[in-house]
């Protein structure tokens, strides 16, 4: 039998029997040949990606209540704009900088972007027109607007730019049943709904338990490619049990996750970090963002108001994240971005129909923060994109490219956004202190 089919009948009996006694949704992967000892730290920051699926309404949430073009967002949304700031109304927008507002919903992170690590990029997406957001979505994920040759996700090419030595099998992870496109690719990626999930069923007999482990553990042996992989595996739960060992997660400095898919994803990835098994790159989605009807302000007694309860649940996760981690933000970014925006007039159903440009929040001790990044093109008529849009003066791929650059240390652009060499970077990050983690690429590079 080839190395290759051998590699994949392994792959494929590990991920069957991890899903049928664990519950988890294990991709295929292919393993590398280890060059002396595992390295699981991260070359740069820990990359937390956050895709708010539905296409949120920037100008809801960061909105621009005295920016060029404020007179025609209250003028064209008399349903649901937020009202100017007014210290005596709790339901108005919380201001930045004299021109831009947090949504009331948000207050707490006014705290992160007063310490300076939350940021802004407003005006910004993808330049491809589509409102479908199925298109919007994949073009998103693979990083290449209007192209859908390449089948890899942007966050794979990245990770396989990158070719370090960190062959954890937690150096990727995506929250949830399945792994979000912008992974999916030749590296690695573990699908993941909970630290519990990973682990053996604790109700099952030890015998049982120890059959299974030797089981899988059999079928790494006698093959150097994959025996070093294999053993990684069991290790990562080891490591995994030891973290869990003293009992439930304890978030630190009085964190409190929302009891929510998103609040525990959140919490899983900080445990994951705090763990240090090797954690470069974690995918957490949040859908519901598709507000045609029933969109609201950002007062609950107001009707049906489906942003401000999205809102409540993205900002207590963030802020439970950064006030969990606030010791390793130093080393972490987190991103949120959405397919696209909504319309600046409002509908009759109390919502806004979809749009062009959005905003992006960036978080992190490496951010330029207590900022709104970006060229605001302004609201007036002759602004506005296509039947009444938010323009777009920020590439998407420019906030990602200046991050993967800066603070993660990938230099290979080219490989993660191919086709784009127009980069306008904004100045969202700042670059990294700290020395990034050498690869053997590199050294191979010096010895040339």
């Amino acid at each position: 039998m080839s190395i290759p089919s051998r590699r994949a009948f392994l792959s494929d009996s590990l991920k069957s029997a991890i899903v049928a006694v664990g519950g988890l949704a294990w991709p295929s992967w292919m393993p590398r040949v280890a060059f002396g000892p595992p390295d699981r730290s991260p070359r740069g920051d820990t990359l937390v990606a956050i895709f708010l699926r539905g296409a949120h309404d920037g100008l809801n949430i960061v909105v621009p209540h005295a920016a060029p073009g404020a007179d025609q967002y209250y003028a064209r949304r008399p349903r649901i704009a937020i009202a100017q700031p007014n210290a005596s109304n709790p339901n108005s927008v919380i201001d930045l900088d004299g021109q831009f507002g947090f949504n009331p919903v948000l207050r707490p992170l006014k705290e992160i972007w007063d310490e300076g690590d939350l940021g802004v990029v407003h005006a910004v997406g993808s330049p491809d027109p589509t409102h479908s957001h199925f298109d919007a979505m994949d073009y998103m994920e693979r990083g290449t607007p209007g192209e859908k040759q390449l089948q890899t996700g942007w966050l794979a090419r990245h990770l396989q730019a990158l070719a370090n030595e960190n062959h954890s099998p937690f150096r990727a992870v995506g929250m949830g049943s399945v792994v979000q496109a912008a992974l999916r690719g030749p590296v690695p990626a573990l699908a993941l709904e909970s630290i519990a999930q990973f682990h053996l069923d604790p109700n099952r007999a030890s015998s049982d338990i120890a059959r299974f482990q030797a089981t899988v553990a059999s079928m790494y042996q006698g093959n150097g490619f994959v025996e070093a992989q294999g053993a990684e595996v069991f290790e990562a739960m080891a490591i995994l049990d030891k973290v869990t060992a003293g009992g439930a997660y304890q978030p630190a400095n009085g964190a409190q996750y929302p009891n929510s898919a998103f609040g525990n994803a959140l919490k899983t990835i900080a445990q994951l970090i705090k763990s240090d098994v090797g954690l470069e790159v974690a995918c957490v989605d949040k859908g519901g963002w598709d507000t045609h009807a029933g969109q609201g302000t950002a007062d609950p007694t107001q009707g049906n108001n489906t942003l401000p309860a999205l809102l409540n649940d993205l900002q207590g996760g963030l802020y439970a994240f950064y006030a969990d981690l606030k010791d390793r933000m130093g080393s972490i970014t987190v991103i949120t971005m959405s397919e696209f925006g909504r319309r600046l007039a409002d509908n009759a159903s109390n919502g806004t129909d979809h749009g062009h440009g959005n905003v992006m929040f960036v978080m992190g001790g490496g951010v330029v923060g207590g900022k709104v990044h970006g060229d605001w093109p302004g609201l007036a008529p002759e602004k506005l994109y296509g039947p009444g849009d938010l323009a777009i003066t920020t590439d998407f791929r420019d906030v990602l490219g200046e991050i993967l650059k800066l603070r993660v240390g990938n230099h290979m652009l080219d490989q993660v956004f191919p086709n784009y060499t127009d980069y306008n970077f904004r100045g969202v990050v700042k670059p990294r202190q700290r020395p990034f983690r050498a690869s053997l690429d590199d050294f191979m590079a010096a010895a040339r």
